[in-house]
């Protein structure tokens, strides 16, 4: 969303600065330096940004005009992009009288266009015939067929024993990427549907009908070509059930990881499938799951269940206390939460309720439970809490009994010296190692050594207030985004928070974008990530950028709140000089814990 992936050290000769402690007191730049774009780059925006920096006594010019740079000789200027081919000269000119001190760097920038051009000859481009892997679907369902062929071209799809014409699509919607909401450019556009085509059909008995054949028909010119997947439409009869292996299956709005995530499905739960796309299952409820997270069997009847009995009790562990909701089923069934502020809502499908009596421990963090059947096969279960603040939620099988534990508030010691004893908190250093550097700024200097930096004195600021403090990296090492977010899931802390600094897609503003920004996901959060975000803009008087729903890694946890934090901009030449200023990082640190403690206090009581 906001990583400037895959940055490379593009200058010719790169200056050097310290990397041990003080890493940010590095040597002020002697050389022409470009940290982004590399020397050969690829975009689809219609706009590039030019992060590097030059010895300020001098002009630094791009294709013969001067650029703005900051007060130390930054730059980061963003440039109109054409389709195709664009060459940039960067040059330096030394204003101290010295003729041969001028040094420069040529970047070569291919656009490619956003949508998929049609073929200059008659015929299709491949990749575009549906379906490109195997897909399975039940009878009667409605199968779209699409192809990018020669505009103008009679085009038809030939499968099992039907000729299905495919018409030119009218309009062509581009649906703007997810991170165009960082650079305020969220908008639809209506490109040419010129070469595009779909039709649609269904089949009403089961059959394997193999691999579509489009055949593409202009004046005496015809071809055909035949898709990478096959069709297949499942049999009523041979039924098929899906139990999830995995701890908890990512399921998905559609059948790949550019869908949406849906709650996850815990180990055990059983669904009949419904359709296949590639490795991917559908399952009756309405989400996909990958079939690597299942093992597969035949069964004569679909997964069902009644509910009847609920329980609720309170338990403590060597971390926290929680109140357990369990509810018992004949087997274990998809599920689906959401959540408000006091407000816990969990559905399970292919379930009806017989349910009369409910019981609610006095001393649960549940103030009511009350339950309606929304349709057949569908019981939705909504919980009012007495706390004004959800803590963090867990959800498993245990045999066919689902076992449902929301987090109580933290207990305060009310210590006025260390108002956090006994609070436990997670900080995760962003990136880090050889390979991981995460953004960097005009310097080159990297992002990954910064959150270490602001981790660590966060760290010490935290401990000194009483809190058990948790790291997720201590030193220059790679650590995988699994790993991070296990360390969340083992340790259970009362809030967890990922440590970044941020950057923006090829057509962001890097000049003029700069401040604090917070990303949750779980609602949980929400509360923390707006507060913490108010409170360091405000305090450090640094502009607010915003708070944001995101579905990031680090803020999917559920069992803790667990924010996203980026605190300012690498790739703003005046901000960056904030970033690695040693007295502003100390008291960045300073003012983090005095706001997470604040919130804390505030939000447990």
């Amino acid at each position: 969303m906001r990583r400037l992936i895959g940055i490379f050290v593009t200058a010719i000769l790169s200056f050097m600065f310290a990397m041990a402690s003080g890493a940010q007191n590095f040597v002020p730049p002697s050389q022409l330096h470009l940290t982004y774009p590399p020397l050969q780059h690829t975009t689809k925006s219609d706009r590039l940004f030019f992060i590097g920096t030059a010895p300020k006594a001098g002009n630094v010019s791009i294709n013969g005009k001067l650029i703005q740079r900051s007060e130390v000789g930054h730059f980061a200027p963003s440039l109109p992009i054409q389709l195709g081919e664009n060459n940039f000269n960067i040059k330096y000119v030394s204003l101290a009288g010295d003729l041969n001190d001028e040094r420069q760097i040529n970047v070569k920038v291919l656009r490619e266009s956003r949508i998929t051009l049609p073929p200059t000859d008659v015929g299709f481009i491949k990749d575009s015939l549906f379906p490109t892997v195997d897909i399975a679907r039940q009878p009667n369902e409605r199968i779209c067929f699409d192809a990018i062929a020669t505009p103008n071209a009679k085009v038809f799809v030939k499968i099992g024993d039907r000729e299905v014409p495919l018409l030119p699509r009218r309009r062509n919607i581009q649906l703007p990427p997810n991170s165009s909401v960082l650079t305020g450019d969220n908008e639809a556009t209506v490109e040419s549907p010129s070469g595009y085509f779909r039709g649609c059909t269904a089949f009403e008995v089961a059959s394997k009908l193999n691999h579509p054949e489009y055949e593409l028909r202009l004046g005496d010119r015809i071809v055909k070509e035949k898709a990478a997947g096959k069709v297949e439409i499942l049999s009523p009869k041979n039924i098929q059930v899906a139990e999830i292996t995995a701890i908890a299956a990512d399921a998905r709005t559609g059948a790949s990881s550019d869908f949406s995530r849906i709650t996850p499905l815990p180990k055990g739960t059983k669904a009949l499938i419904t359709g296949k796309q590639g490795n991917w299952l559908r399952l009756d409820y309405g989400g996909w799951v990958r079939e690597s997270m299942t093992k597969i069997e035949e069964s004569d009847h679909p997964p069902r269940s009644i509910v009847r009995s609920i329980n609720t009790k309170r338990v403590k562990d060597k971390n926290n206390i929680w109140t357990e909701v369990t509810i018992p089923l004949e087997m274990p069934v998809p599920i689906a939460i959401t959540q408000g502020d006091r407000l816990f809502t969990f559905t399970l499908y292919n379930v009806t309720a017989q349910t009369d009596t409910i019981s609610i421990d006095p001393n649960s963090i549940i103030n009511k439970l009350n339950w309606v059947q929304t349709d057949p096969d569908k019981v939705t279960y909504t919980i009012n809490l007495k706390p004004k603040q959800q803590w963090g939620y867990k959800v498993r099988y245990q045999g066919s009994n689902l076992i449902l534990s929301l987090k109580h508030p933290p207990i305060l010691t009310q210590e006025n010296l260390q108002p956090l004893k006994n609070i436990k908190i997670l900080l995760d250093a962003g990136h880090g190692g050889k390979e991981d550097l995460g953004s960097r700024g005009p310097t080159g200097f990297p992002e990954k050594d910064v959150t270490l930096i602001t981790s660590r004195l966060l760290h010490d600021q935290l401990q000194n207030r009483g809190a058990k403090v948790i790291m997720t990296r201590t030193d220059d090492v790679d650590v995988d985004l699994a790993s991070r977010v296990n360390k969340i899931e083992q340790e259970e802390p009362t809030l967890a928070i990922s440590i970044h600094y941020n950057a923006l897609p090829d057509n962001g503003d890097a000049i003029n974008t700069s401040g604090i920004g917070s990303f949750w996901y779980s609602p949980q959060a929400e509360d923390f990530a707006k507060f913490i975000n108010a409170y360091i803009a405000k305090k450090l008087d640094r502009q607010d950028y915003g708070v944001y729903w995101n579905n990031l890694a680090l803020a999917r946890p559920t069992v803790s709140p667990s924010v996203l934090l980026e605190l300012g901009f690498m790739i703003n030449p005046v901000e960056f000089e904030w970033i690695i200023d040693q007295q502003q990082q100390k008291l960045l640190a300073t003012t983090l814990a005095d706001g997470i403690t604040e919130w804390i206090l505030n939000a447990a009581n």
